[in-house]
């Protein structure tokens, strides 16, 4: 098993132990609230239930003018429902049913006030989830008007909600009714918008004046001027696409020499027609000169100037046609410049008047736009009005009731059954509770762990509950097993065999410090020890009374006078065990124990006995204990299982060590078995050892320790009495 899984068993182990430990509390607790629930369940009036089942049906409550299909999101949600459903119990909803059966009257109450109080602490209503459904109990002790109220509160809510739901309407219609009046009259003024726009764009009907556009609500308006301007604009660009032509022809022309102008006469398009003819002689002339300096004549040949000066003519004449060409060009391009001012004057005029007559086309049409649109709303809105007026007198039912309350034959309340099981299960819950919340706060030893966790000693023995006093039983007693483990470990932790003086102390009295010593010393003494029993309680001795014997000389007696330790030790009916009791009490008993005369007696009796046992006084607020406790070899603790609480348990240990003594280890007293499971593996002998196992004799046939000792001190004991004095020539 990992970890986790061995922690969760060690916690339920925990759990199922504190249970156990307190079970008698826990039953307690649950008898007590169990009857209390069963007494006041019967004490209680038997009521009478009127029942009323019915759904809550969702009515659309606001008026939607526009969208007739979108519901009311609030009216179709489960708020909603949660809303109508909490209306039923308001007081707008049972007052009406309270004047109508006369409840204040009926149940003598001063006024309507306290029978809604009355009606309310009797009424349930209940609302299905995820569903419609709602029901209506109201209980009373009488059946007949428990039946009556139920159905009365149920109509009271059906008709509050009818005229909420009426109320709200009318009043919408009313809105409604007012806003119908307020577009017509915005209508109105519309039309009277439109009226006048019509007039100052000149529309006649729906078709402009001098035009033949239609005016339809939203399309575009268009008149014989809009194709005008586009003509104009035309013209604009033919202008000045014509003025850069020219400019082109005349750049061209104006950057050419003269004798490119010649060269080029032909290609330039002069306006001259003759250039052509010249151009060509000029051609025929370069020829015929070409040829004549090619017959030898030089420059001054008379041929040679003849044809040299119609050469120069010819040429004067292309130049003369080019510059006229260019100057034409001018003149045309200015004329075109002069034409495009006018016509672009011209079209700013026609343009502005445009934008002039568009105005009021466009104030026309957002008239007629906005009577359309309000004609539409009025419509709209006259058909839902005429429709919720009808729908008034044509209210949906609020609620459908599926069943009536009628009268039942057999009281609803109290619901026996029920109130039992509540019971039950608050007293086992309260009893838990009550039973974990104690062990919480239960500081004190609960087992083993807790001993050894806070003390740091090793528990030696764990005595369980209402042991007797062994040495007055008859036969074999399993109860003697627990002392002889003690005797076991005593004689297995004390360091040196001298080390045999034990003083027993407990934080408290009745803690069985005194029962669980004679037990001690009666076990040792049937092992073979030779035991001395001292009483040095001298506070509350209790020894003596376990061999019913008196306590009226003993140690006092010793320790004050010069008396022999013979005249002072008694013989007990057990073999092997002597007793010296405390003797009267003095005054001042932690100073006569912190003598040296008791230090001698301690010294003394170590040396005749094989194990010596001194029972003190609580070490919790006297000073004797801590003096025997520095006196003995050891100190054992004796502790009541879940009595002192752990932080006294550390002083009991404290207070020892202060003092030099040693702590041995822990006696857990007085167990109840039942408390822990780990005790069954230290009490285990009480089923090992059944009837049919069991020795005959005390010891079980232990062998004995010391035995020619033991042998020889009764021989030296005689035959004498129980309880007598020891003569003086008695041997230890």
């Amino acid at each position: 098993m990992n970890e986790s899984g061995t922690e969760l068993q060690k916690h339920a182990m925990d759990t199922w132990q504190v249970v156990k430990n307190r079970f008698g509390l826990i039953s307690l607790s649950f008898i007590l609230i169990f009857a209390a629930a069963a007494v006041l369940t019967y004490i209680m009036p038997r009521k009478y239930r009127g029942h009323v089942e019915m759904t809550i049906e969702r009515i659309t409550q606001d008026i939607n003018v526009f969208d007739r299909n979108r519901s009311d999101g609030l009216a179709f949600t489960q708020e909603y429902i949660k809303t109508q459903f909490e209306t039923i119990t308001k007081p707008t909803t049972l007052y009406p049913v309270i004047e109508k059966l006369e409840l204040a009257k009926k149940w003598e109450l001063p006024n309507r006030q306290a029978a809604l109080g009355k009606l309310r602490s009797n009424l349930e209503t209940q609302s299905m989830l995820r569903s419609d459904f709602v029901t209506i109990d109201y209980y009373d002790q009488d059946a007949q008007l428990a039946a009556i109220i139920a159905n009365e509160v149920s109509k009271s809510y059906m008709e509050q909600r009818n005229n909420i739901e009426s109320g709200k309407k009318q009043k919408a219609l009313d809105v409604l009714q007012q806003q119908i009046s307020d577009q017509e009259s915005l209508r109105g003024q519309a039309q009277v918008r439109s009226q006048e726009a019509r007039r100052k764009a000149g529309i006649v009907g729906d078709w402009i004046v001098g035009g033949g556009s239609s005016l339809n609500p939203g399309g575009e308006m268009r008149s014989e001027k809009d194709s005008m301007v586009i003509s104009r604009e035309q013209a604009l660009m033919i202008a000045d696409q014509e003025i850069l032509t020219l400019q082109s022809e005349i750049d061209q022309v104006s950057k050419l020499s003269p004798d490119e102008l010649i060269d080029q006469a032909s290609g330039l398009k002069l306006e001259n027609q003759n250039i052509t003819a010249i151009t060509m002689k000029l051609q025929d002339l370069k020829v015929a000169r070409e040829g004549l300096v090619n017959e030898g004549r030089g420059r001054l040949h008379p041929q040679v100037l003849s044809v040299d000066s119609q050469l120069a003519e010819y040429q004067s004449l292309i130049v003369g046609a080019a510059q006229s060409h260019v100057k034409g060009l001018q003149n045309r391009q200015d004329a075109s410049r002069k034409k495009r001012e006018a016509l672009k004057e011209y079209n700013e005029d026609a343009k502005q008047e445009l934008q002039n007559m568009s105005s009021l086309y466009t104030e026309y049409k957002t008239a007629k736009d906005e009577v359309t649109y309000l004609e539409e709303l009025l419509v709209k809105m006259r058909s839902r009005y005429f429709e919720e007026k009808a729908g008034i007198e044509l209210v949906k039912s609020p609620a459908t009731i599926y069943s009536e309350a009628e009268p039942e034959g057999k009281p609803a309340k109290p619901n026996v059954p029920l109130h039992l099981a509540l019971g039950g299960v608050l007293g086992l819950m309260f009893g838990l509770g009550l039973a974990f919340f104690l062990e919480y706060m239960d500081t004190t030893v609960k087992n083993l762990d807790d001993v050894e966790r806070y003390l740091g000693v090793p528990v030696l023995a764990v005595v369980p509950k209402d042991v007797g006093v062994l040495h007055r039983s008859s036969g074999f007693n399993p109860d003697a097993e627990a002392y002889r483990i003690l005797r076991t470990n005593i004689e297995f932790n004390r360091k040196t065999p001298d080390a045999n003086c034990l003083s027993v102390v407990s934080g408290g009295a009745g803690e069985g410090k005194s029962t669980t010593m004679v037990n001690l010393a009666y076990v040792c003494a049937q092992g073979g020890y030779n035991v001395l029993l001292i009483d040095a309680d001298l506070r509350r001795p209790s020894l003596h009374t376990h061999f019913d014997v008196s306590h009226a000389t003993g140690l006092t007696n010793y320790l004050t006078t010069d008396i022999r330790l013979e005249d002072v030790v008694l013989r007990t009916p057990v073999e092997n065990l002597f007793f010296l009791p405390s003797g009267l009490l003095p005054a001042d008993s932690a100073g006569l124990l912190n003598s040296q005369r008791m230090v001698d007696l301690i010294t003394e009796v170590k040396s005749r006995f094989d194990l010596v046992l001194i029972d003190s006084p609580p070490i919790l607020g006297v000073s004797d204990a801590s003096v025997l406790a520095n006196l003995a070899d050891m100190t054992m603790i004796v502790v009541q299982h879940r009595k002192l609480p752990r932080q006294m348990l550390m002083r009991v240990k404290q207070s020892v060590e202060n003092v030099g003594g040693k702590v041995v280890g822990v006696v857990l007293n007085n167990v109840d078995l039942r408390s822990d499971a780990q005790y069954q593996y230290y009490t285990s002998y009480y089923t090992y050892y059944s009837p049919t196992n069991t020795p005959n004799g005390g010891s079980g046939g232990k062998s004995r320790r010391r035995k020619i000792k033991a042998e020889t001190t009764a021989t030296a004991l005689g035959s004498s009495q129980t309880g007598s004095r020891l003569d003086g020539d008695d041997v230890f």
